[in-house]
């Protein structure tokens, strides 16, 4: 299939999504659509910014010849916003939802930042990204206090084994010369897998650049495409990973002045929450990252998603599966 020929179906796809969401929208008492435009990224779901007679909000939507499962289950998403939309965990008020396949949502837009500081640009300053961090990892007990069952349908408890197995999946899907030394990884974390602590929700992908902030305050959680019931150390641990820049050679930057994993820590832990075994986690969200990268370098090397930048990863690849061996050896 040709190039022009892609962009031919998805414009077609985005005028029939305009047209509908369009409708549904001013049969919600929000006017008439003004403006309709993608955002950039949509592997895990296409995002729009759209602006009507009465709102600016935010429309995510399944993207053509998906089928909503998993990361692409965009009613799972509105469904979870809906529930902590009650609660202290703050996130944008879904104000539309088309079940009608391929389903869509509309939320409203939250203006503030969204920015890794370790990764994304531009740079945030120093200070304000260690005290972002700090109200993070604050904030995430709010997260993990919200009894799951206030959540419809949420699905099966994923176990520490679990998880694991979830992304040796992933790995196992990458060329094995993109994650080398991975192999021995998983061996260490097979070998000594934690017993499961009680189950909370999880985001999944929590870290700043998901958390919408003004100023230091974290005003919105998106991005839920991955979000589960399962141990609260999983979360924990993937958010150390964004702690230090060091992770990351050759695609990000060390932020001098960011609180160190043991501050976060404690910040987490400041109602007592114990927390055995937290380096296997802090190994696992190594894994993870390191297999997620792996399988966004195999994409452009097949030509499936063109992105010269992805070949900037095998540094902070090795890196990742170093360090996380370092944790268990």
């Amino acid at each position: 299939m040709s190039q022009e020929t892609v962009s031919h179906e998805t414009d077609s796809a985005d005028a029939v999504l305009q047209r509908r969401v369009a409708a549904q929208l001013e049969r919600d008492g929000f006017g008439a659509l003004q403006t309709f435009d993608r955002l950039p990224g949509g592997h895990s779901g296409l995002t729009y910014r759209v602006r009507t007679d009465a709102a600016d909000l935010v429309v995510k939507a399944v993207p053509p010849g998906q089928r909503a499962v998993g990361r692409h289950d965009m009613l799972r998403q509105a469904t979870v916003m809906r529930a902590l939309a009650v609660t202290a965990v703050p996130v944008p008020d879904i104000v539309s939802v088309d079940e009608t396949e391929p389903a869509w949502y509309a939320m409203s837009f939250v203006a503030g930042e969204s920015l890794e500081p370790v990764l994304d640009d531009p740079a945030v300053e120093p200070g304000l990204a260690a005290a972002r961090m700090r109200r993070a990892a604050a904030v995430l007990p709010e997260l993990h206090a919200v009894d799951s069952r206030v959540v419809p349908d949420a699905g099966p408890t994923l176990t520490p084994a679990d998880e694991l197995a979830r992304w040796t999946r992933t790995l196992g899907a990458v060329p094995p010369e993109l994650v080398a030394g991975s192999d021995h990884l998983v061996r260490l974390l097979t070998a000594r897998v934690p017993d499961p602590v009680p189950a909370t929700l999880v985001h999944g992908d929590y870290r700043l650049g998901n958390l919408i902030t003004d100023g230091t305050e974290p005003i919105a959680l998106i991005d839920w495409e991955i979000w589960s019931v399962g141990d609260p150390r999983v979360e924990l641990g993937w958010f150390l990973v964004f702690a230090d820049g060091d992770n990351f050679p050759g695609v990000g930057r060390s932020v001098p002045g960011l609180p160190s994993a043991d501050e976060l820590v404690g910040l987490y832990t400041g109602a007592g929450t114990d927390l055995p075994e937290l380096e296997w986690f802090d190994a696992l969200g190594r894994l993870k990252m390191a297999a997620i990268m792996g399988h966004n370098l195999r994409r452009h090397r097949e030509g499936r998603h063109h992105d010269p930048d992805q070949e900037k990863l095998p540094a902070t690849i090795s890196r990742l599966v170093e360090t996380g061996t370092a944790l268990l050896s």
